[in-house]
């Protein structure tokens, strides 16, 4: 049964991979214009061509019949008045076709290459018998009109042969005159066509747009008004959703912030409570002392916690503010790398079996940018925690520029290396996500917290004008390397500042 299937279960991925793709909108708007420009040019060249044709076969044939008709009276006179000698009579004749005369069972022609085998011979046998008629018959390939009038007075029957070659030319310039019109009038229907899929598209690329912005966080988004009763369903409809998922997130944002204030302040109390017990720790039994030092520190986890979950409000409301500062680069990540080795007075001292390694390019020793102190020291602080907490081993914290030697320095690159299990390439976007919990997202997001902490690295580089990704180590050994990109603006020494 798993052999009859396994070919089945090949056959439907073939023909899933063989199946034709679906056209977009402006590409099946533009295949319909050029379709139907090409529809009713063919359907006009085919009338035009048809009806020409008919009207010029209908003009020579009149023209031929009323020159044989009168030719006939000629010959019909000149047979009474000189019946021996038909070959003046024909000499005589005018036009351009070819005579031929049926006179008591003898044939006359002007021209020796034409003779009675030159017509058709039923229509020799209905002239001669006294009915006029016409044919178009194919003679040595060409298309060819003979004409017969018989002249029962004189016993005769007059003939006329004429070549519709000319006819044929013309004929051929009106078709190609015809694809002409119809290729420049495809032309046109193409060029209509992909105007009008502009147009009908337009609405659609400015909602496309509307949803990049909303997705980046403009809230405030909306698509313009417009007259077309259709698109004004699409877009009002389209404003309501933005407006409703604008007053969700509002409503989200505050009810974190306010959850977030409303614990503080008991927050506060049973943070001092419980740093007033380990202070007499050591006056306490040893299961007593165990539970102090777990809850002080769960306590210093649950203040981390709800000041991220401050910093993240203060985000989505739009009232984070940065205080600028221009600082040399490297020297402020030398001090923010030793102040992220102080104990931070919530009862988690940084672990004592790893060290951080500063490795600053010469070309980035004396870059400077424009910084807010507290928010990069979070920045740097975030990232070196999470390294030491699944690195496993000993921290690098390179400074290095972005740009190749022989380019002037724009930006600078911060990247912090570990030992850890490194983040799967599926996940590097998913670490950055607050509360993320992929199979490693959620163990490398931001330790034992909720998952803010790169959240918050990501929010606080982008408002630096940078950006921050995750990637593999450079020397091929396990871990990962979280890099921080940042704009630069001189090149100078500074006085370094110390970090409060």
């Amino acid at each position: 049964m798993n052999e009859v299937a396994a070919p089945a279960g090949r056959l439907a991925r073939l023909g899933w991979r063989l199946r034709p793709r679906r056209f977009g909108l402006r590409a099946r708007i533009l295949i319909v214009f050029t379709l139907g420009a090409f529809a009713l040019a063919a359907f006009l060249a085919a009338v035009t061509y048809g009806l020409t044709r008919s009207t010029l076969l209908r003009q020579r044939d009149d023209a031929a019949i009323d020159q044989a008709y009168a030719n006939a009276r000629r010959v019909e006179e000149d047979l009474r008045s000189n019946p021996t000698n038909l070959q003046p009579i024909l000499a005589d004749l005018p036009g351009t076709s070819q005579p031929l005369v049926w006179y008591r069972s003898a044939w006359a022609s002007r021209n020796a290459d034409f003779g009675p085998t030159s017509l058709p011979a039923s229509l020799r046998d209905t002239v001669i018998g006294g009915t006029p008629a016409r044919m178009i018959y194919d003679r040595a390939g060409k298309r060819t009109l003979a004409v017969g009038v018989p002249i029962p007075q004189s016993s005769a029957a007059y003939f006329e042969i004429s070549s519709l070659d000319e006819l044929g030319d013309t004929l051929g310039s009106v078709g190609v005159s015809a694809i002409g019109a119809s290729a420049i009038t495809t032309a046109l229907g193409v060029a209509a066509g992909a105007w009008a899929a502009r147009r009908a598209t337009r609405p659609l690329g400015a909602a496309a747009q509307a949803a990049r912005a909303i997705a980046g966080g403009g809230l405030d988004t909306r698509l313009e008004a417009v007259d077309d009763p259709d698109l004004k369903v699409l877009a009002d409809s389209f404003n309501d959703m933005v407006s409703t998922l604008q007053r969700r997130v509002e409503q989200d944002a505050r009810f974190a912030s306010d959850v977030s204030h409303e614990l503080r302040s008991p927050l506060t109390t049973l943070s001092n409570s419980a740093q007033f017990l380990h202070s007499r720790r050591d006056e306490l039994p040893e299961r007593a002392a165990a539970a102090v030092d777990l809850l002080v520190a769960d306590v210093g986890r649950f203040q981390g916690l709800v000041e991220d979950l401050l910093e993240i409000s203060r985000f989505d409301a739009g009232a984070v503010k940065l205080t600028l500062d221009e600082l040399v680069l490297a020297e402020f990540v030398r001090q923010a790398v030793a102040a992220s080795a102080v104990p931070s007075g919530n009862g988690v001292e940084p672990p004592s079996d790893s060290t951080v390694k500063i490795v600053v390019d010469p070309r980035a020793e004396h870059l400077v940018a424009r910084l807010d102190k507290r928010r990069m020291l979070r920045v740097l602080a975030n990232l070196l925690e999470n390294a030491r907490h699944y690195g496993a081993g000993d921290v690098t914290v390179e400074v290095i520029p972005a740009t190749p030697p022989d380019e002037p320095v724009t930006n600078v690159q911060i990247a912090v290396e570990d030992h850890g299990p490194g983040v799967p390439p599926e996940e590097r976007t998913l670490v950055f996500e607050r509360f993320a919990r992929g199979v490693s997202a959620g163990r490398r997001g931001a330790g034992e917290g909720a998952g803010l902490g790169l959240a918050l690295v990501d929010e606080h580089v982008r408002l630096h004008g940078g950006r921050v990704w995750v990637t593999d180590r450079l020397d091929g050994e396990e871990g990962a390397r979280f890099v921080i990109e940042l704009p630069v603006v001189a090149e100078e020494e500074m006085i370094p500042e110390e970090i409060p």
